[in-house]
């Protein structure tokens, strides 16, 4: 992935782009944990929702350098 897209002549960073992408996913996942019940095993909820955003990112971050090769 490039380091900047050029969106309508605004150079964005491509970091930016993954981690919206990431919170949008994030979100959708807290969602279905939640409607399963799943939090009722879990300590520590916003311990757990920040480790999946940082899981996520990860994750992106190395498909989009993975694809970019």
């Amino acid at each position: 992935m490039p380091p900047e897209l050029d969106v309508y002549g605004v150079f964005v960073p491509s970091f930016f782009v993954i981690a919206i992408i990431a919170y949008v996913l994030t979100q959708a996942l807290i969602g279905v944990l939640a409607r399963t019940g799943f939090y009722r095993l879990v300590w520590h909820r916003a311990l757990l929702n920040v480790a999946l955003y940082v899981c996520i990112v990860g994750a992106l971050f190395s498909a989009s350098q993975w694809l970019s090769s």
